[in-house]
């Protein structure tokens, strides 16, 4: 059993199915429309949205000017993870993103745990983004004088907590916030049934309904609407950083880091939600002119463009007034409203809208993709690889896609689903960067065709120097991390981290014995790393979901997997 479990799914088999319509001939083929400017733009849409607008805030409230450094970071961090999804892309141009790379590498069950976090990550993502998005969107209606009552725009347990928070102040309002007042105010204007308060957030519901409609009637008009909001909202960015230049304060800019790298690395999960989205266009590869050209173009394109505006803003905004100002929903809008430019701030709160909706269409257009390719391999059921026969898209998972994304949004609250997204992510990341070290050097599955190649740099030396430079560094820290007298509450938050040591010294050895490949090594072991900044609550959340994923693999999809039946 353990070798079926872990029974690989061939480069040569995954193209040649996706080449003959995996059995179902031509109808079965997606659109294939999409060129290295579309990608990027596609890739642009997914990481300048929810992060440039909102968590860049709170990231820079805790990290103050410095966050520009975490933001370098990351795109780093990313940087060696588009290089090695840049690799995969290449050697397998078919939709699945790190699900179809861990079959090909890993094996059908690590296939099945990297699908099901994806299906996750994609669904808490678009969750996160079209709660963002309506905030924008409620905001922007007031500007019009057009108010929708409180209590159809936010979840229930907001509202709940609010109105706890005023009853634990004996009603006075001094020093409660306005978002609190609000969510109050939403509880006790809702109305009931049956005892039960009618609270959901009923913009979040149009929005995803309204991104599903178009995502399933064609990847062409998914690719005019992506391209019009990017040029649009990629403007007010540069405007933004332009017209900003001209009113900041250097002195704001001191101290950089005014709590210190800790403090910094508190923004981690924001920063890093901000630039999850590149890989989502990994899953267009079908739809693709020259994938094996233009995919990777695309994604370090789109991240290093995207890189560069975050570094920009984030140096404005924290120029234009002190970092201890910026925890608030709408950071943009904030600073701007705060320098008397006000018309300005209208205009930000209108592309915020645009910008958080681009998002969530490129991630509506990935998810189900990634359902299709799973069910094409009979992980899951047929009726998820159905291709629309009028406007060639996976039409069944498209649909399911709206329902799973819609109805929690109505519910469900944005600092609960943030960090999850960003721990799925960073896992897939993981997975993609050791796939990478699994493959054959030289593969020539490309008939002769010019593809993207991965530099190789032998970590030999590189990466014990680094293991050791760490130790010598950081000698006092990680020897507090083996101080166990804070008892199993102190320990459980430092559980991540001791794994994180574990797979590092493993990595070392392996690089020494195997002369492993420096860049998937650097991007393995910084997104490991980052996953330790994500707190003991979220990845006992995480292994839960994955727990119930593989209840549903051995229940199902074991015996239902193609290469089962093929056995």
């Amino acid at each position: 059993m353990q070798k079926s479990l872990f029974r690989k799914k061939s480069i040569s088999k995954i193209l040649q199915d996706s080449k003959d319509g995996y059995g179902d001939g031509e109808h079965a083929k997606l659109n294939k429309v999409l060129t290295v400017k579309d990608l990027t733009f596609m890739g642009i849409a997914a990481v300048i949205g929810a992060g440039i607008f909102s968590t860049i805030g709170s990231a820079s409230f805790n990290g103050g000017p410095g966050v520009s450094i975490l933001f370098v970071l990351t795109a780093i961090t990313c940087g060696f993870s588009a290089l090695c999804y840049a690799e995969f892309a290449s050697r397998i141009p078919v939709a699945g993103s790190a699900y179809t790379y861990a079959y090909a590498s890993f094996g059908e069950l690590i296939a099945w745990i990297i699908g099901w976090d994806l299906l996750m990550e994609y669904a808490i993502g678009n969750i996160a983004v079209a709660i963002s998005w309506s905030g924008y969107f409620v905001n922007l209606l007031k500007g019009f004088n057009i108010n929708i009552p409180t209590y159809l725009t936010m979840d229930y347990m907001s509202a709940y907590k609010g109105n706890q928070q005023i009853i634990a102040s004996g009603g006075s309002l001094e020093g409660i916030s306005s978002n609190v007042q609000s969510a109050a105010n939403a509880w006790t204007t809702a109305p009931s049934v049956g005892g039960l308060k009618i609270i959901a957030d009923l913009p979040a519901l149009l929005i995803v309904f309204l991104i599903t409609a178009l995502v399933y009637i064609g990847i062409k008009e998914t690719k005019k609407a992506t391209n019009a909001m990017v040029i649009l909202k990629v403007l007010v960015v540069i405007a933004v950083i332009v017209i900003g230049f001209f009113y900041v304060t250097p002195a704001n800019w001191h101290p950089f880091l005014p709590n210190g790298f800790s403090g910094m690395m508190k923004g981690v999960s924001g920063v890093f939600f901000a630039y999850i989205g590149f890989d989502a266009i990994s899953t267009t590869a079908e739809e693709c002119k020259n994938p094996q050209k233009d995919l990777p173009r695309g994604m370090i394109y789109s991240l290093i463009i995207c890189t560069v505006l975050y570094i920009l803003v984030s140096l404005v905004l924290t120029g234009m007034v002190n970092y201890s100002e910026l925890q608030v929903a709408d950071p943009l809008a904030f600073v701007f409203e705060r320098v008397g430019l006000n018309n300005i701030s209208y205009v930000i709160s209108i592309s915020a809208v645009i910008a958080t909706a681009s998002v969530l269409l490129i991630f509506q257009m990935g998810q189900p993709r990634i359902w299709m390719s799973m069910s094409r391999d009979g992980l899951l059921p047929k009726a998820f690889s159905r291709i629309h026969p009028k406007y060639k898209t996976p039409s069944f998972a498209t649909i399911v896609t709206g329902f799973v994304v819609a109805i929690p949004a109505l519910f469900m609250n944005l600092t609960e689903v943030t960090d999850l997204t960003s721990i799925g992510t960073l896992f897939a990341f993981v997975l993609v960067c050791a796939g990478v070290l699994l493959l054959p050097p030289d593969d020539q599955i490309n008939d002769g065709k010019k593809r993207f190649r991965m530099p190789y740099i032998n970590g030999k030396f590189i990466v014990p120097v680094i293991f050791i430079s760490i130790l010598i560094f950081f000698y006092q820290p990680i020897l507090d991390l083996f101080n166990f007298s804070g008892g199993w509450e102190v320990i459980k938050h430092r559980l991540p981290l001791y794994l994180f040591f574990i797979l590092f010294i493993a990595i070392t050895v392996l690089s020494v014995l195997k002369n492993l490949s420096l860049i998937p090594v650097l991007g393995l072991l910084s997104c490991a790393y980052l996953m330790t900044e994500l707190g003991y609550t979220n990845w006992l959340r995480f292994l839960i979901w994955l727990g119930l994923g593989l209840i549903i693999y051995f229940g199902y999809s074991y015996k239902n997997s193609k290469l089962n039946q093929e056995t």
